[in-house]
């Protein structure tokens, strides 16, 4: 029976209406409108696409994003001075620092350099700390990882003690997934961690009952390496080339370059038979992530005006 599909649209559309409530009540009791500020350095395409795709989410959730663009040749204590600036002005509720950074900056410095009430994204030191704590509900974290969390809480289905494989350790992902997955003192999964240094790694995933894949290798994880009924979060956002039957490029009639398709780190044709659960690529776990750095500013506006903020609940 094939795999019921975790749909990410759907998901993102209930925070959506949730942040658009929350937006409207600042607006009504506080005359606010939450302000991020996202700072660029230099011309980077893939920063352009990322920027553009947030500053549409937010505008449509009544969010105002202001972009600040630095000179690709900017020095370290140049943005260091700009961070601090943000950090007091009262009028920036959320501070993002888009990745990569030239070689002469240093890119942990600088995040850490971001007040932890304005780290939107979850990234700095303390906010990242935070989830090392048992019982504690997050007002953020990295966004990514957070619509893993999202995705998995859709299935419905109960996390504790489940045989969790989670391929790929970064810090914005891997790592925060796997803390917030290990929160509760009594319904936490059993986890495991791959990396880039694991040998044979189907050894590991044929055991999960939940796989997570956040690599950036397509088809990373294919058919024969899961086993029955698994719940599978595919993370991966690869672009490949399309290819006819024969193996050959597919060329586009209009420009007549190769065609080109986004596919995750999962073989999702072939794994959806055989999962419980699963994401595609693209509609699942991306979508929801363009949400998230919007509800984490909303949080840390709350925070910010002393009113008391819920945060985010790994196990119901």
């Amino acid at each position: 029976m094939p795999a019921q599909i975790i749909d990410g649209t759907k998901i993102a559309e209930n925070i959506k209406k949730q942040i658009l409530q929350e937006v409207e009540m600042l607006k009504q009791q506080f005359n606010l409108k939450p302000t991020v500020v996202t700072i660029a350095v230099g011309e980077n395409p893939a920063t352009k696409v990322y920027i553009n795709n947030q500053c549409k989410i937010c505008d449509e959730l009544g969010i105002e994003v202001k972009l600040l663009q630095l000179d690709q040749n900017v020095t370290q204590k140049d943005v260091e001075q700009t961070i601090q600036q943000l950090n007091e002005d009262k009028n920036v509720h959320g501070i993002m620092l888009n990745l990569p950074l030239p070689q002469q900056l240093n890119s942990r410095k600088l995040q850490n350099l971001i007040s932890p009430k304005k780290d939107v994204e979850g990234v700095t030191a303390e906010n990242l700390g935070k989830l090392f704590y048992a019982e504690v509900t997050p007002v953020v974290a990295p966004c990514t990882a957070l619509a893993v969390i999202y995705c998995l809480k859709d299935t419905g289905v109960e996390l504790k003690g489940k045989e969790t494989v989670i391929v790929g350790h970064s810090e914005i992902v891997g790592k925060p997934v796997l803390l917030m997955l290990l929160s509760s003192l009594f319904a936490s999964v059993t986890p495991t961690v791959c990396h880039i240094a694991t040998k044979n790694l189907s050894e590991h995933t044929k055991r999960a009952e939940i796989l997570i894949v956040a690599v950036g290798k397509p088809n990373l994880v294919t058919a024969d390496m899961v086993k029955e009924e698994v719940i599978v979060i595919d993370v991966g956002i690869n672009r490949v080339k399309v290819l006819d039957e024969n193996g050959k490029e597919v060329i586009d009639d209009k420009t007549g370059k190769p065609k080109t398709k986004i596919v995750g780190d999962v073989d999702f044709e072939n794994v959806s038979k055989k999962a419980s659960f699963i994401t595609p690529v693209p509609g699942g776990v991306g979508s929801v992530t363009t949400c998230i750095l919007a509800k984490n500013l909303v949080n840390l506006v709350k925070l910010q005006l002393g009113i008391e903020v819920d945060g985010y609940k790994i196990f119901s």
